[in-house]
């Protein structure tokens, strides 16, 4: 960005993306919800104009570009109106694959990254689990060493597309806690094949975006080739941890995208909606919290690309990164409620769409982390308070 604008190219990047989900209408994004099949055509057509490589290195197909230019791309795919439904089916593609950039050999970026550039590849990511949460350092999925390799047993919860990916990036621990100096070492990242032989992939039924499925993972003597080790041994943890703040920045994009579409839809409504005589955004108790909604989104915004600002230009960016995924989670959220308040009854009804938004403006809230742990950081970080857990 050039000030507080965009420059023609990230204009044009905005457009292209708008174009491509143009394609895809509220039907389509109603269809994908109602029935839980995962939004193919449209990944496809991301695919296919080039999209998925964004911030890949050219090397290897991808577009070069930077965290602004991803926010961008992803904030639009969001304010199309395809929400989250659209925009965490193509989410782990734009920046997921980055620990392999960074850390992982030459003849793994060159294998790995061109087909998921193209979409050959479909990955997830299992990092989470069911008795550790966000204390990743607490990891019970072990990596044991093999002759050839290593044999990881364990379980991974919320792991996104499970169900179609065959490829998995995974954290898992090579050496026990109680034998390393800090409890942040000794953790490995793996990218190797989903192997559905000894992976069992549970959906987990939830509020909203049915589409887009999350899983348990039980993962049952997984042989893993030495050459998927990603970067050294032990190094898992620092390796995850330069991924966290573009994925932060996202997150952020995208909620203020929702929470956009959320905002059009109300304000569409407001207008020709007619009782009393007069159009019900003629009424403050209406026009006041959407104007409310939509500096609070603004204000979000402005956040998200200034932390994805510093990101490109290799500054710090901890502390705004977390902001932005906290203010535009924050304001994504009120934007969908009022929205679905100004609509009154209709807000409840589906083919409105406000209901869908407002139930996806959840997962922005709670993942990847949550408000209280932003909250913490800030504190601790930010205000030099003492740390609190």
């Amino acid at each position: 960005m050039s000030g507080f604008w965009l420059t023609e190219e990230q204009e044009a990047i905005r457009d292209g993306v708008a174009k491509v989900c143009a394609g895809f209408d509220d039907d389509y994004w109603r269809r994908t919800d109602e029935t839980g099949h995962f939004p193919e055509d449209f990944v496809a057509a991301i695919a296919e104009g080039g999209w998925l490589g964004v911030a890949m290195p050219e090397s290897v197909g991808g577009a070069g570009l930077g965290l602004t230019e991803a926010a961008i791309m992803m904030q639009t795919v969001a304010q199309s109106g395809a929400g989250f439904s659209g925009a965490s089916a193509i989410h782990l593609n734009i920046f997921g694959p980055m620990p392999i950039v960074k850390f992982g050999a030459q003849d793994q970026r060159d294998r790995h990254l061109p087909r998921l550039i193209s979409g050959q590849d479909k990955m997830c990511f299992a990092v989470t689990e069911p008795n550790s949460g966000l204390d990743t350092s607490s990891l019970e999925t072990r990596a044991e060493r093999t002759n050839d390799g290593y044999l990881i047993n364990g379980r991974k919860i919320w792991t996104t597309s499970a169900q179609r990916s065959n490829k998995i990036l995974i954290i898992a621990r090579t050496t026990p806690k109680d034998q390393c100096a800090k409890p942040t070492q000794g953790l490995s990242l793996f990218y190797t094949d989903f192997d559905r032989a000894h992976i069992e992939a549970k959906p987990i039924p939830k509020m909203g975006r049915k589409a887009v499925e999350c899983n348990t993972l039980f993962i049952d003597n997984l042989h893993v080739p030495h050459d998927d080790l990603v970067g050294e041994e032990g190094k898992g943890f620092q390796y995850l941890l330069h991924g966290l703040n573009p994925e932060r920045v996202l997150f952020g994009a995208e909620a203020v995208g929702l929470g956009r579409a959320a905002l059009a839809k109300a304000a569409t409504y407001a207008n020709e909606r007619v009782v009393f005589g007069r159009p019900i955004g003629q009424n403050q108790g209406i026009q006041h919290p959407l104007a409310k909604a939509w500096a609070e989104l603004e204000a979000a915004n402005l956040m998200a690309f200034k932390a994805a600002a510093l990101y490109d230009a290799g500054k710090d960016c901890g502390a705004e990164a977390n902001a932005a995924k906290y203010l535009g989670a924050e304001a994504g959220f009120r934007a969908c409620e009022s929205s679905v308040l100004a609509h009154g009854g209709m807000g409840y009804a589906k083919e409105y769409d406000v209901e869908r938004y407002f139930r996806e403006a959840m997962i922005a809230r709670i993942a990847p982390v949550s408000r209280e742990m932003i909250l913490n950081f800030i504190a601790e970080r930010v205000l030099h308070l003492p740390k609190s857990y």
